[in-house]
């Protein structure tokens, strides 16, 4: 699946080239819990085709029923209107709030666009496309849209006279290794909304990877971390065991701004890549220190669907900006185990995981 902004927006763009009325929602402000977040946005077509969320639902069926087609003749149904951007609020009372499916004391409120513009939809959709990061802003008296570069990703502003919005380019995640968890994970990937390659030079490995939607390319590591040129939407993650291939593209990987940066691998597998990091490519620890491994959040995971399960919330709650608790790193967490076990002399007899 691709970044959902990016789909929306563009739909939109092919509802609007093809004449078709159709009005972009944004969530601006919340009060109390919502279901989703500030800067989200959704596209509703005339005919009631909806692409996008604001909602778990019922505020999406309500715009249905107020601004299209869908409903014609049924209640006060009407057609999508025409002029400058308007405010709508839900969840003002508990009533309200009970209806639309809101948390107790939430309360959204959006901005609609009516009919935005064709082409400057089709540019944003273009450099969103190119890999650019785009500040839109709205004139809140007209509907007009400006677009400019920026530098960096920010949150949705709102004054009295304007709403400006970024959108960046995709998540991109780079898998080293197409084994079997890398299928699991590239698959979790992709339907987060990141865009996924996968790299492998051996192709006995290639030749099994099947996940559709995934680039695989097959030149050595460390030159395709080169040529994916990371940055702060991106995550590179060694997955083969196999230090000929991880290591260098690791090196390479941390020296980019990447947000994320890891390796599967056992404690005693993680701590041996630290040593011939530091004897052989004269690393030290502060330039380990963004290095990853062991991978994931402790789930108890064994296999691997659940191993990719812990991986993907490690690096959702790192991309989100979510600080994990101690317990909850795979090393920490192994170790604690084994202190308590040491502390127990039934289970000091038994064999250590």
């Amino acid at each position: 699946m691709e970044n959902l902004d990016v789909l929306v927006l563009r739909t939109l763009r092919d509802w609007r080239q093809a004449g078709r009325r159709a009005l972009l929602a944004t969530v601006v402000r919340t009060w109390g819990s919502s279901p989703r977040p500030v800067g989200s946005i959704m596209a509703l077509a005339e005919d009631g085709a909806v692409v996008g969320s604001v909602s778990g639902g019922c505020i999406e069926d309500d715009l249905i029923y107020r601004y299209t087609r869908a409903y014609a003749g049924q209640g006060e149904a009407k057609a999508i209107p025409s002029g400058p951007p308007e405010f709508v609020k839900y969840g003002v009372t508990a009533d309200e709030a009970h209806r639309f499916g809101l948390p107790c004391g939430g309360t959204l409120e959006l901005l609609l666009e009516y009919d935005p513009d064709p082409a400057a939809l089709a540019e944003l959709v273009r450099r969103l496309e190119a890999g650019e990061l785009v500040r839109r802003t709205v004139r809140l008296a007209d509907g007009q849209v400006t677009l400019e570069t920026a530098l960096t990703p920010s949150e949705l502003a709102l004054d009295e006279a304007r709403m400006a919005n970024t959108f960046g380019p995709e998540y991109r995640m780079l898998l080293i290794g197409a084994g079997q968890l890398a299928e699991y994970l590239a698959t979790m990937a992709l339907f987060s909304g990141f865009a996924v390659t996968v790299c492998d030079p051996r192709e006995e490995y290639r030749g099994g990877f099947h996940v559709p939607g995934a680039t695989l390319v097959s030149d050595m590591p460390d030159d395709v971390v080169r040529a994916f040129r990371p940055d702060r939407r991106s995550c590179v993650v060694a997955l083969t065991h196999d230090p000929k291939l991880d290591d260098l593209a690791l090196l390479e990987a941390l020296g980019t701004e990447a947000f994320y940066v890891g390796a599967i691998g056992s404690r005693r597998n993680n701590d041996a890549r630290r040593r011939r990091m530091i004897e052989h490519f004269g690393q030290t620890e502060a330039s380990l220190a963004r290095l990853r491994g062991p991978i994931g959040i402790y789930i108890g995971s064994k296999t691997p669907p659940e191993i990719a399960v812990s991986v993907m919330a490690e690096i959702l709650a790192v991309k989100n900006g979510v600080p994990l608790p101690r317990d909850m790193d795979v090393a920490e967490a192994k170790n604690q185990r084994q202190i308590a076990a040491s502390d127990d002399p039934v289970a000091c007899a038994l064999p250590q995981p």
